[in-house]
């Protein structure tokens, strides 16, 4: 009974002489040899997340041992890599055979096949794949071909590096659009005359004639312009999924199949101009989802995810200018910390760069003047000017702060039951119609076919899986035009679960660039006041930024050495003499003065303490009023690394004490968070992004506030401009009233799908109006998600 084998790896038929491994049958050598190579590297749970994910291995599709060796050329490595520095590069491919859970869990496990992979990510939706991989131990060539022989072939030749057309994919399907219009509007005219009085007198060989034509037409729309749906939906009953197109495919095959049984038996000429029309009905709406879609993505990407800005140099001096206004040629400056914005070309003598938020290794490279540098890199040193090289393109900078997280493949609630959702609804519909259908043929034959063929077309899971991208990706545009920009759609899911606040202080909650400033200690002569504004100059700390613009001086001295180390200082050498500038604990190696309620910055200078500067904490506005909202409804806390000297400002804004801790480190601020966490809260951490990343970054959601020049901290989730510091209760509340959307959308949707099947049950819809309702549904959804986030964000004024 060898024939009703069942191949471990696609699922296809063994046949009478299958391949056999470790007992396990195959329906050839090339699924054999992908089991073996997962098997080998202990990667067997491919095939328990589900049953025989794979596909199956043609042998004459199987490329020859030269096939990608063009990829060992530069020249197309050039041109198909996204990053390649200090030994490691990065590539995305679009991989048309990712289609399950399994082939994702495989793709994002590719380290375990090579250990030369560093990391490899999924884009679901878009089929994509982004890889990071060490060169020393896998070249390109050899990873496309470990990609291949698992079966994940990616779509690369020659031609397509050197001509790449993201437009082809639109054009085909204005092709499809067109030949469906051609044919449905001469299928309108062979069949205008039946719905016009008497038409039972016309000729019938004339009727055969109409007929006939209506079936040519028929055939191209079939074959070519709804290849997709039919395709989509094999596809998918091949893997015993059920696809939302396979109801479609069923519709159509049932209105030709009638449509030529009625003009071989003579009683009509079938139902073509409603085929026709519901194929072009359905790609006109197919296209129009498709223009809004990217309409959506075109904002998120380049103008509501964060505003990054940067220091751009010109012959008056440096000045601020946003991200989207710098151009290929400009001259910019990047300080200690800051992410380069583009790919620039290095003109300062030396520059170490930490490529870790673009591949994920910690890892900072030595650039010398006229080195190639990489967008998403950032400084560690001393400022450093660079030459715009390329076009800056945020979507670049967006993915990368977005690859920590997948957020087609992580363990999202709302989604999982939104997808389970519109399985089974597909599964209840086909059940509906086939019900509908015979029930119309055993009591009133001519109605059947439609019945059968409106309820596939008419109920459709769209408008449901719409719902919650677009009321997310409102809320988010909503919150970018209003200074909050967040990372994903996914965190204001998690925003609105939070129950517990933890502030940072200095540059959260205090507004140090308004601080009154006076030195203490030995006068300082204008030489070393220089000095100081030098140093501050290479730093992003709100307090340096602060004593930078309040020391005179334009001629800035250059500094060597420089360091900066979190919580403590920076430190550096000019002309010869060592500065270091810090807390009181950095400089002189002595505690901090509890009893002073100002904020200091120590100076030391060449052998000696000259002294501080003193500043004046100054509260950011409307922190009062926000702590006296937030702490309705969530119990807050701070951390600050400054002493205690502030404790009794601070119980008069958080009241309990016992929520107040100081003289934090970085990882005394981690600990606490983990710790609140393990308390079951639902931790949202506020910061600056500096001396907090580590909690930023363990906390459920993590904000940091942005004075002036944007700081982009990867760590975080969100970025706050720090002038809407006062409405962040109301952008937390927002979230919950777009949950609330979400749920209204889905009501609209079932509601949608209830109305539309009652009528086509009934046989008194025709499918080519619910080829023209079902897109409609989707975008009433789109519409209402839009409009109600916009409606209420006016509203409630967030």
């Amino acid at each position: 009974m060898s024939e009703d084998l069942k191949c471990v790896h696609c699922g296809n038929s063994c046949g009478k002489s299958p391949v056999i491994f470790g007992e396990n049958p195959f329906c050839c050598s090339g699924c054999s040899t992908v089991f073996q190579i997962l098997n080998a590297s202990q990667l067997k749970q491919y095939y328990q997340i589900e049953p025989m994910p794979g596909i199956r291995i043609d042998d004459e599709k199987r490329p020859a041992s030269e096939t990608y060796a063009f990829l060992d050329l530069d020249k197309f490595k050039s041109q198909i890599l996204t990053f390649s520095e200090g030994g490691i590069s990065k590539v995305s491919f679009f991989i048309p055979t990712i289609h399950c859970a399994s082939c994702i869990w495989l793709l994002e496990n590719l380290h375990q096949l090579n250990a030369g992979i560093i990391q490899s990510f999924v884009n679901f939706p878009k089929k994509e794949i982004n890889i990071t991989f060490k060169d020393s131990e896998i070249t390109l060539r050899q990873l496309v071909e470990l990609l291949v022989s698992i079966h994940y072939i990616p779509e690369i030749n020659q031609h397509n590096i050197e001509k790449p057309s993201g437009d082809m994919a639109e054009k085909r399907l204005f092709i499809k659009i067109g030949v469906a219009a051609f044919s449905f509007m001469n299928a309108m005219i062979y069949h205008f005359p039946q719905y016009l009085p008497g038409h039972q007198f016309l000729d019938a060989d004339m009727k055969s004639l109409f007929g006939w034509l209506s079936v040519l037409l028929a055939i191209p729309v079939l074959t070519f312009s709804a290849s997709d749906y039919f395709l989509t939906a094999w596809k998918s009953l091949m893997k015993k999924m059920i696809s939302i197109d396979l109801p479609i495919a069923l519709g159509l095959i049932t209105l030709f199949t009638q449509s030529l049984a009625e003009i071989l038996s003579g009683r009509g000429i079938g139902y073509i101009d409603s085929l026709t029309g519901l194929v072009f009905f359905m790609l006109i709406g197919r296209w129009y989802q498709g223009k809004t879609y990217q309409a959506l993505s075109f904002e998120r990407d380049y103008k509501t995810y964060f505003p990054l800005a940067v220091t751009k140099i010109s012959e008056e001096g440096t000045t601020t200018i946003a991200l989207e206004d710098l151009k290929a040629g400009d001259r910019i400056l990047v300080r200690n910390q800051e992410i380069i914005p583009a790919d620039s070309v290095l003109k300062s003598e030396t520059a170490n760069i930490d490529y870790s938020f673009v591949t994920g290794e910690s890892m900072p490279v030595v650039k010398r003047a006229g080195d190639f540098v990489f967008a998403g890199g950032r400084q560690i040193g001393s400022a450093i000017e660079l030459t715009i090289e390329k076009e800056v393109q945020q979507s670049y900078l967006t993915q990368l702060w977005n690859q920590a997280e997948n957020p087609f493949t992580a363990n999202d609630k709302l989604n999982t039951i939104v997808n389970r959702v519109s399985q089974y609804f597909t599964i209840v519909v086909v059940l509906i119609a086939l019900t509908s259908g015979l029930f119309w043929y055993f009591n009133k034959p001519e109605i059947a076919v439609f019945a059968f063929t409106s309820v596939l077309i008419i109920a459709c899971p769209c408008a449901l899986a719409l719902t919650v991208p677009f009321t997310f990706g409102s809320t988010m545009r909503q919150f970018g035009r209003r200074g909050f920009y967040l990372k994903n759609t996914a965190v204001i899911e998690h925003l609105q679960k939070i129950d517990t606040v933890v502030f940072d202080k200095t540059g959260t909650i205090t507004n140090a660039q308004s601080s009154g400033i006076r030195f203490v200690g030995d006068q300082l002569s204008d030489d070393q006041k220089l000095m100081i504004k030098s140093l501050a100059f290479h730093s992003s700390h709100p307090l340096s930024k602060t004593l930078y613009n309040s020391l005179e001086g334009d001629e800035l001295f250059d500094v060597s050495n420089f360091q900066e180390i979190p919580s403590m200082g920076l430190s550096g050498n000019i002309n010869g003499i060592r500065i270091n500038m810090g807390s009181k604990y950095f400089v002189t190696g002595a505690k901090s003065d509890d009893e002073n309620l100002k904020t200091e910055v120590w100076i030391f200078i060449d052998v000696s303490v000259a002294g501080y500067f003193q500043l004046e904490n100054q509260y950011r506005d409307g922190l009062q009023n926000l702590i006296r909202k937030l702490g309705k409804n969530y119990e807050l806390h701070l951390l600050t690394g400054d002493n205690e000297a502030e404790r009794t400002n601070l119980i008069g804004y958080f009241g309990d004490e016992q929520r107040l801790h100081f003289n934090q480190s970085p990882t005394d601020k981690l600990e606490y968070v983990r710790s609140l966490q393990k308390r079951g809260k639902k931790v949202l951490m506020i910061g600056d992004g500096l001396n907090d990343a580590g909690a930023l970054n363990e906390s459920n959601v993590g904000i940091v506030i942005a004075d002036n020049v944007f700081n982009f901290s990867p760590a975080c989730d969100a970025i706050l401009d720090s002038k809407r510091f006062a409405n962040l209760d109301k952008f937390i509340g927002f979230t919950r009233q777009s949950m609330k959307i979400v749920f209204a959308g889905f009501g609209i949707s079932f509601l949608y799908n209830l109305v539309g099947l009652s009528f086509a049950v009934q046989g008194n819809l025709s499918p080519i109006v619910a080829a023209i309702l079902m897109p409609i549904s989707s975008v009433s959804v789109v519409v209402f998600a839009s409009f109600s986030v916009s409606l209420r964000a006016k509203v409630l004024k967030i």
